[in-house]
């Protein structure tokens, strides 16, 4: 490991497909390594290692000098790593929705039965590009400089916002992409409470209400508790404010205000922020309006910018 921080770049550029993934309690070189990469699932890794103290010889692999390729665009757009932890975390059983929740259950990024259920019930091949891997642990793109998380970011989401999703709350998806994660959310809250998904490219708005019109969220879609609509997510949607949770799909660099007003008291934002270096935040309203803000898991997402800042590559 020394030797491959003496012979890495002290400085690189990061292209506008970074994608969203998550780690732990990594130590500070090997975080700083990591926020130059686009490496996923050490969120799991570090499960790993603080259950048995041991490292899988396939993740032994990820740290060695002679895994990383030659031409390090390859790295930073991640496709070489992700073609070796799809071997590694779906291998020849994960080729269903199901298996893959199992899969993060047995890491224990999954721990509620509710959260296990609502992702074995929204599938995630709905989601993704036609052609790719839908049931293995990593982010994908989907065009207009945008991804959808990897799995285990998802879950981690879903499970700090239990509480918030409970039958008849508000929650609010900003950056709502292909509109799997508000698809979860609705089924969360059921047709008693109402799921507002934000997604300021139209064609990503469009996708995402025909995906979730083939998913079993298909009918909060039709009785208007779900709803997608076209707009900067980072002014958040008041029309059905005030929400018991906001999901926030993408890094501030800054908490945007709009959104700390939208929130309930008493409810909690989720929230990557940071530049380069991104913290998942977790930040709970108390009842008196107060503002409570925790760092949760380090992570790396693509910026939550302007439409026009988006297609342009940021």
């Amino acid at each position: 490991m020394p030797m491959l921080l003496m012979l890495m770049p002290m400085s690189l550029s990061l292209p506008a497909g970074v994608i969203a993934y998550g780690f732990r309690n990594c130590s500070p070189p090997l975080k700083c390594l990591l926020a130059s990469s686009n490496t996923t699932n050490l969120h799991h890794y570090h499960h790993l290692r603080r259950r048995n103290n041991t490292i899988p010889p396939q993740l032994n692999t990820l740290f060695s000098f002679n895994f990383f390729p030659r031409n390090l665009n390859c790295l930073l757009t991640g496709n070489s790593l992700f073609f070796r932890m799809e071997r590694f975390w779906s291998g020849s059983s994960i080729n269903k929705n199901k298996a893959l929740v199992e899969q993060l259950q047995n890491y224990g990024t999954i721990s509620s039965k509710k959260v296990s259920e609502v992702m074995e019930t929204i599938d995630r091949a709905l989601f993704v590009p036609d052609g790719t891997p839908a049931y293995v642990d990593s982010p994908m793109a989907i065009g207009y400089n945008a991804t959808i998380s990897a799995p285990h970011m998802h879950a981690t989401c879903l499970q700090l916002l239990e509480e918030n999703l409970k039958s008849g709350m508000h929650v609010l998806d900003v950056g709502s992409g292909t509109g799997y994660l508000t698809a979860c959310f609705a089924l969360m809250v059921g047709p008693q409470g109402r799921a507002v998904g934000v997604e300021h490219i139209p064609e990503l708005a469009g996708s995402s209400i025909k995906n979730i019109k083939k998913s079993a969220a298909a009918p909060l879609l039709k009785d208007g508790s779900l709803s997608i609509h076209v707009g900067d997510g980072r002014q958040g949607w008041p029309e059905f404010a005030p929400y018991d949770a906001i999901h926030v799909g993408a890094a501030a660099p800054e908490i945007p205000q709009p959104l700390l007003d939208q929130l309930k008291p008493g409810g909690r934002m989720v929230i990557p922020v940071g530049n380069i270096f991104q913290d998942l935040k977790v930040i709970d309203k108390n009842e008196d309006g107060s503002i409570s803000v925790r760092s949760e898991t380090s992570v790396r997402y693509v910026p939550l910018t302007s439409r026009d800042a988006q297609l342009r590559g940021y």
